[in-house]
């Protein structure tokens, strides 16, 4: 079994804040600067309404990119990477460092000697809701900039950022809070749930021959585990949330998506159930390895610098 300090962390606890910050702003970049393409098409295929009809839409993932490459460049799968970019630094330096301070918050809270469980969804959780107040004014501007039908209205990010402002006020910026809430909720609930499950079942590195190795093979497949339970769990939310922000709210006029609970009954009544896992495939295949990646690269980031405390 491993040892309560393998259970607990991938990272020395005494670990200054500014450390985490740094390991979680490096690991977030690392992962979206080789995967955002697919975050293109996942919000494409989200963003479509019904199904592909005389050639018109995308059917899957693989059609989405040859369409998108055929008919608008392959530019086109990188473009809004300066929001998420932008917004790497903060979201998964606070992803992570939230994670681990909450940690020992709750263990004092509940009395807990060690990390359970129940104690690392929650913790998960709560580090979630923090991250979802930084991201969302970036997350909104991404969608408008990847979203076929109003990228064309925007040069670029700052263009984007001016014109909603403009025109939608400035709290249009916020629009899709709640939806963005829990979202992050629910993936870093299962997330970091997993991965505390998922390193309780391997080799504890000190007893292998090769501790470091054993180390970098547990952070990738407890972050590919949890990257994937994260991403089952929370693409329903997602889909709603791309919708939300991707329509300019008019004043005096209700959206047809507003609230995230009331959004899944209307995409499930109107278009079934499954349409709630649009673009499903597209967040596995990034969040799947790109969770390993997430904490392979934020443990050895964590790693190096402790060793300079």
């Amino acid at each position: 079994m491993p040892s309560e300090g393998e259970v607990k962390s991938a990272k020395p606890a005494t670990l200054p804040f500014r450390y985490q910050f740094a390991a979680g702003a490096v690991a977030g970049i690392s992962e979206v600067s080789t995967r955002y393409p697919l975050d293109v098409v996942k919000t494409r295929i989200q963003l479509q309404h019904g199904k592909a009809v005389d050639g018109q839409g995308y059917t899957g993932v693989l059609d989405c990119f040859r369409k998108i490459i055929k008919h608008e460049g392959a530019s086109r799968l990188y473009r809004g990477i300066t929001a998420p970019i932008l917004m790497e630094v903060p979201k998964r330096a606070i992803k992570f460092s939230a994670n681990d301070t909450f940690g020992p918050f709750y263990q004092g809270l509940f009395h807990s000697p060690i990390l359970t469980q129940n104690l690392a969804t929650l913790t998960g959780a709560s580090a979630g809701a923090v991250e979802s107040l930084v991201v969302v004014p970036f997350e909104l501007l991404k969608i408008r900039l990847q979203d076929k039908t109003s990228a064309s209205r925007y040069t670029g990010l700052v263009d984007c950022l001016v014109k909603v402002v403009k025109s939608e006020g400035i709290g249009a910026l916020y629009n899709g809070f709640e939806a963005t809430l829990w979202r992050h909720i629910v993936w870093n609930a299962g997330y970091f749930g997993c991965i505390f499950q998922v390193r309780a079942q391997l080799p504890v590195p000190s007893s292998s021959a090769n501790p470091k190795l054993q180390k970098t093979m547990n952070d990738l497949a407890a972050g590919f585990v949890g990257g994937v339970v994260g991403t089952t769990f929370n693409t329903p939310l997602d889909v709603v949330k791309s919708r939300i922000q991707s329509v300019a709210k008019v004043q005096g006029v209700r959206g047809k998506y507003e609230w995230a609970w009331p959004s899944l009954g209307v995409v499930a009544r109107e278009e079934g159930f499954r349409a709630l896992y649009k673009g499903y495939v597209a967040k596995i295949l990034r969040f799947g390895p790109g969770g390993g990646v997430l904490l392979v690269v934020y443990s050895a980031v964590a790693d190096f610098l402790g060793k300079v405390v």
